[in-house]
């Protein structure tokens, strides 16, 4: 009888139909339709500073990121747009606030798209035509971003405060304006601190447009909390089809911003899953340092491209079930550990060899899929292991 191990060789079904929307092209990613769920972020550099905004887009490209998006919040990051969007590796969103002559040079400058707050730039509702007419004959798409920190004067006094309605009303308002002008290349997002009003926003705004939808959790919070935050109600939402781009807010570096996105996704279904490990939580059978060897087994993994899972077990219980039903693992115990490679024991060897035999042996496993682990990616950025 054959056994079917480690990560499926076919994707499993989603959890959820997704939700028909149209599609718009950001550069040269699609955004809703049938279109795959795609990450962002945004970077944390001056804009202005190009060398540092390029060398964390560079990063960022080589963490999984697909779209990234840029402050353009004066004269000197609007003048930077040009060569950093030619030079960026992937579709570049020029973010304005305030004052609506940096959309006009955002679009100029070859940005594949033009994220605007409708709540914070001035006179905004007298210039959608003139937006319209310059993204249209540009090509480029519009996000209209709804915050609960900035949301319209006129709408707050109606509602009293952010709550879904105003975000959806404050959204669907702008987009009526661009319709009117014939514009419809347009994605919203209508973000709030609170997972739980957050929700109930794209769920109303999810039956009322068949807008691509940008899911976010504004100031999530520091990388733990925004994590937890980020990671429910991105999983409330896409487990019911409703999202077509993410972009998780940490007080984090944006790269751990990509990595949380991206395992979000993997683990509903809705990307293929890349290195994944299987570590048990400790209890008292656990014969070794079940915690630093899952940590150390991830640290020295990171970076590895490879679609893989390996586990990391603790004790006699579930340690040779788990680690044989993996592509790679081990199942310690009394300060030594079974190494699984493909469901066979391959070795045991003393705890202190545990770390390294794993690397050596998903290596070797990657090398058998034709994966160079020292290999380049498109990014230009080195990408090592261990």
């Amino acid at each position: 009888m054959t056994v079917s191990l480690g990560i499926p060789a076919v994707r499993p079904k989603p959890v959820a139909e997704r939700r028909k929307s149209r599609q718009i092209m950001v550069g040269s990613v699609p955004v809703g339709g049938d279109a795959p769920v795609s990450v962002q972020s945004m970077t944390t550099t001056v804009t202005a500073d190009v060398n540092a905004t390029l060398q964390q887009i560079a990063e960022l490209t080589a963490s999984g990121c697909q779209i990234v998006r840029v402050a353009v919040p004066s004269q000197d990051d609007a003048d930077a747009l040009p060569i950093i969007a030619r030079k960026s590796q992937i579709p570049v969103i020029a973010d304005i606030h305030f004052q609506p002559k940096y959309v006009f040079a955002a679009i100029d400058a070859g940005c594949a798209a033009v994220r605007v707050n409708p709540g914070n730039i001035k006179k905004f509702d007298d210039k959608v035509g003139e937006i319209a007419r310059a993204a249209s004959d540009a090509g480029v798409p519009i996000r209209i971003g709804v915050n609960a920190g900035s949301l319209d004067p006129r709408l707050l006094q109606k509602y009293g405060k952010a709550t879904p309605e105003a975000l959806v009303e404050s959204a669907l308002w702008e987009c009526s304006l661009f319709e009117e002008h014939g514009f419809r290349d347009i994605k919203i997002s209508v973000k709030h601190h609170d997972p739980v009003v957050m929700i109930q926003a794209y769920r109303l705004l999810a039956q009322k447009c068949d807008y691509p939808l940008h899911l976010g959790v504004t100031e999530a919070g520091p990388a733990f909390q925004g994590t937890i935050k980020s990671a429910v109600a991105f999983g409330a939402l896409l487990s019911e089809g409703i999202g077509d781009t993410i972009r998780v807010s940490l007080s984090a570096p944006p790269v751990e911003e990509v990595k949380v996105g991206t395992q979000i996704l993997e683990s509903l279904g809705l990307r293929e899953r890349g290195l994944e490990i299987v570590s048990c939580p400790s209890c008292g059978r656990a014969q070794v340092d079940v915690y630093t060897l899952a940590e150390e087994v991830t640290a020295g993994l990171d970076g590895l491209k490879v679609p893989l899972r390996v586990a990391v077990m603790g004790c006699v219980v579930n340690g040779p079930g788990e680690a044989r039903e993996a592509d790679l693992g081990v199942a310690s115990g009394n300060g030594k550990g079974q190494i699984f490679v493909k469901g066979e024991v391959i070795a045991t060897v003393p705890e202190h060899k545990i770390v390294e035999t794993l690397i050596e042996e998903a290596l070797k496993l990657a090398a058998d899929m034709g994966i160079d682990p020292e290999a380049e990616d498109d990014s230009g950025v080195q990408v090592t292991v261990g």
